[in-house]
C-alpha cells in the first residue's frame, strides 16, 4: 500500500507542526512517452573545410579548467535551429538541430574547443558533447564565420529543453554560456507526425467519422462509419447516453473502413436522455498510446417527436403532468401549513445558507455494471430526496465530450474549489484502491467498464487531481470519503484518504448529509436530525427504494461470485472483448435513475 503524500503537506500532531516534505509516488502520464537521450550515430562528425574536429560525449558533470577572464575566449551566437524528422534503422525519428556561429575577435585564438549541454526539463535528464578543435584564422575559408553545430538529438514530443553552449576554457569570473529553450511540437504537428513514434500514436489518423440513424416503429439503428488506421488494428465503437451505453469491439483486417451498427428499442429506452442526446465515439488502440489513444467522437440529438412517435408524446405528457401535479400539492401543502401554525422567524444566516442547493462531484470507480447502477440510484436519491445538486460523468456526457475527461475534471474540480460549500464525494470501492496502488507502481488496472465506456478510465486522472487537495491543509472540508458496507469493506480506502473521517453508507448517511450542507449536528442547546434518511428510513421513499435494491442486487451478485473483481479486471487483449457482455450492459444500464 502506497503511504507516501505529496510534496509540502504539513502534518499537525500534537506537540508540533512538522513539514514533510517527500515525492508522490505516481507520475500521471496523458499521451506522452519519455525516453534517454541521445544522438543518432553518424551525426558526431564535426570536420570541415580548414580545421580537424572531433566530438564526442561526456560527463555533464566533469569539471573543466577556468583561465584569468582576460585570457578567456568570448561566447559564441546562435545560428539556425530545426525541429524535425530524421532516419536510422527503426525508421523516423523526432529529431531537433541546433548550430552557433563563432564571434569572430580577437579572443578566437584562446579558443580550444567547445561544449554543448542540454537538459530535458521534464525528467532532468542531461546529455554533453565536447567539441576538440584550434581555430587557425578568425574566419574559415569562405570568409564566414567558424559555425559549429549538435545534430540528430532524439527527442520527445511535447517536451522541453534547454541548450547551452559554451568555448572552452571558460573564465574564472562569471561566464559567456549561451543558452536557449526549444519545445517539440506534439504529435500533431506536421514536423514530426510522421516520426514512427508518432505513427504509432495515431497522429495520422483520419477517422473522417459519421453517423447515420434510422428510426422505425419506435426503434432506432445507428450506422457508425470511419476509416482505419495502419497502426491499429482493433477499435471499440460505443454508443452512450446519461443511462444508457453499449459497446461493439471490431478488428479493421484487411478493411481501410469500417461499420458498426447499433440497434436500440427507444419504447423500453425512452430515458436515453431528456433531449434523445446520444454520443457516439471510435476508439483506436494504437501501440504507442494503447488504452489512451485520443477517440473520434460524434454527438447526435434529433429526436422525431411528432404523430408518428404518439408514444413520446405520451410520456412526455405524463411526466408533464406528474410535475404540474406535484408543484400543486407543494403549493397547498405550504398554503395550508402556513395557516395553521404561525409564521417562522426570520432565517439566520446559517439557516439561509442551508437552504442552498449544494452541488457535489461524485468520484467513483465503474468496478462492475451493477455496482455502477449503485452509483447511479445514489445520484437520484441524492437529487430527489437530499435536494443536492449531483455532477457525474454519466449525466453530463455533452460537456465531457467537448471539454474530454481530464478536462472536464479539472474544470469541475476548480468550480467547486472556488465555491465555498459544495463538496467532492469519493466513494471507495475495490477499483478504486486497485487504480492507487497501480498509480504507486504497482501493475497496471484496466477494468472492463473502462473499455466500454467512450472516454476511459476517468478514475486515474481525477485521483491525480484530487489527491493533493485532500492530504492539503484547510482543504479537508470540501472532500467527504465513503464507501457501501454491503458491498464494499474500509480496506478499499486508499491509503491518502486516511487524512479524512471516513462514512459508511447507508448506516452514516444523515453524517454525510449534514457535512454536505455544512449542518453541525451537536449544537449548543439542540442535535439536528435529518428526516427521511437513516439506514432503516432512508428506503420508504421510492428513491431510496430504488438504491436499496440496487445495492442488494449487487450483494446478491457478489455472494453468487466471489471473485467478481477479479473477472472485471482486464488482463491482455483478448481478455479485453467486451462484446458479448453488451446484452448485460444495456439490461443493467439502461433503468430509469429517478425511478
Amino acid at each position: 500500500m502506497c503511504n507516501l503524500l505529496p510534496a509540502g503537506v504539513l502534518v499537525q500532531t500534537p506537540h508540533s507542526m512538522v513539514h514533510v516534505f517527500v515525492k508522490m509516488c505516481f507520475y500521471y502520464m496523458w499521451f506522452s512517452v519519455s525516453s534517454a537521450l541521445s544522438i543518432l550515430n553518424d551525426h558526431l562528425d564535426c570536420n570541415q573545410e580548414g580545421i580537424r574536429c572531433s566530438s564526442k560525449i561526456v560527463n555533464c558533470s566533469d569539471e573543466q579548467e577556468r583561465v584569468p577572464r582576460s585570457l578567456a575566449p568570448t561566447g559564441p551566437e546562435w545560428a539556425l535551429e530545426y525541429v524535425g524528422v530524421a532516419e536510422d534503422e527503426n525508421g523516423l525519428l523526432p529529431v531537433i538541430n541546433v548550430s552557433w556561429s563563432l564571434e569572430a575577435d580577437g579572443g578566437i585564438s584562446y579558443i580550444q574547443g567547445l561544449k554543448a549541454h542540454l537538459l530535458e526539463e521534464n525528467t532532468a535528464q542531461t546529455l554533453c558533447v565536447w567539441y576538440n578543435f584550434t581555430i587557425p584564422s578568425q574566419l574559415n575559408p569562405r570568409l564566414g564565420k567558424w559555425t559549429f553545430s549538435l545534430d540528430g538529438v532524439v527527442v520527445d514530443p511535447g517536451h522541453t529543453y534547454s541548450i547551452s553552449v559554451f568555448n572552452l576554457p571558460e573564465p574564472d569570473l562569471e561566464h559567456y554560456r549561451l543558452t536557449k529553450q526549444i519545445t517539440v511540437p506534439r504529435c500533431d504537428d506536421w514536423r514530426i507526425q510522421q516520426a514512427q513514434l508518432c505513427l504509432e500514436n495515431g497522429s495520422t489518423w483520419d477517422p473522417q467519422m459519421t453517423v447515420s440513424v434510422s428510426w422505425k416503429a419506435g426503434s432506432l439503428a445507428a450506422t457508425v462509419c470511419f476509416n482505419t488506421s495502419q497502426f491499429s488494428d482493433g477499435y471499440t465503437v460505443a454508443v452512450q447516453s446519461a443511462v444508457y451505453q453499449d459497446s461493439k469491439n471490431v478488428s479493421k483486417g484487411k478493411s481501410t473502413w469500417l461499420n458498426v451498427t447499433f440497434e436500440m428499442d427507444i419504447r423500453n429506452h425512452i430515458q436515453i436522455s431528456p433531449k434523445c442526446e446520444l454520443l457516439f465515439v471510435v476508439r483506436p488502440f494504437f501501440p504507442g498510446c494503447k488504452n489512451k489513444c485520443l477517440s473520434a467522437q460524434k454527438k447526435w440529438e434529433n429526436c422525431p417527436y411528432d404523430s408518428k412517435q404518439p408514444w413520446a408524446l405520451l410520456i412526455f405528457a405524463t411526466l408533464a403532468l406528474s410535475m404540474a401535479g406535484c408543484i400543486s400539492y407543494s403549493h397547498w401543502k405550504s398554503s395550508h401549513k402556513a395557516s395553521s401554525t404561525p409564521s417562522p422567524p426570520e432565517p439566520t444566516p446559517d439557516a439561509a445558507e442551508v437552504a442552498k442547493r449544494k452541488t457535489v462531484l461524485l468520484i467513483y470507480s465503474p468496478d462492475h455494471p451493477l455496482y455502477t447502477v449503485v452509483v447511479l440510484k445514489l445520484c437520484s436519491f441524492l437529487m430527489a430526496q437530499c435536494g443536492t445538486d449531483v455532477v457525474l460523468d454519466l449525466l453530463d456526457l455533452t460537456r465531457l465530450g467537448q471539454l474530454g475527461g481530464l478536462r472536464w475534471l479539472d474544470w469541475h474540480r476548480e468550480r467547486i474549489e472556488r465555491s465555498p460549500s459544495d463538496k467532492i464525494l469519493i466513494l471507495c470501492s475495490p477499483g478504486v484502491q486497485a487504480k492507487w496502488r497501480a498509480m504507486c507502481g504497482a501493475e497496471p488496472v484496466v477494468l472492463r467498464e473502462d473499455l466500454r465506456s467512450p472516454v476511459g478510465d476517468m478514475l486515474s486522472p481525477a485521483l491525480g487531481l484530487i489527491v493533493p487537495g485532500l492530504v492539503r491543509s484547510g482543504s479537508l472540508r470540501r472532500y467527504i470519503v465513503a464507501y457501501f458496507a454491503d458491498v464494499c469493506s474500509e480496506e478499499d480506502i486508499p491509503a491518502p484518504f486516511n487524512v479524512a473521517v471516513r462514512y459508511k453508507l447507508m448506516e452514516q448517511f444523515e453524517e454525510v448529509l449534514l457535512r454536505i450542507l455544512e449542518v453541525e449536528k451537536q449544537q449548543p442547546g439542540r442535535v439536528n436530525l435529518v428526516q427521511g434518511v437513516g439506514q432503516h428510513e432512508y428506503s420508504l421513499c421510492p428513491s431510496g427504494e430504488a438504491l436499496r435494491g440496487a445495492v442488494e442486487a449487487f450483494r446478491a451478485h457478489q455472494q453468487k461470485n466471489p471473485r467478481w473483481f477479479q473477472d472485471e479486471l482486464v488482463q491482455d487483449e483478448a481478455d479485453g472483448d467486451v462484446g458479448s457482455d453488451a446484452g448485460r450492459t444495456l439490461e443493467t444500464r439502461t433503468l430509469d435513475i429517478h425511478a
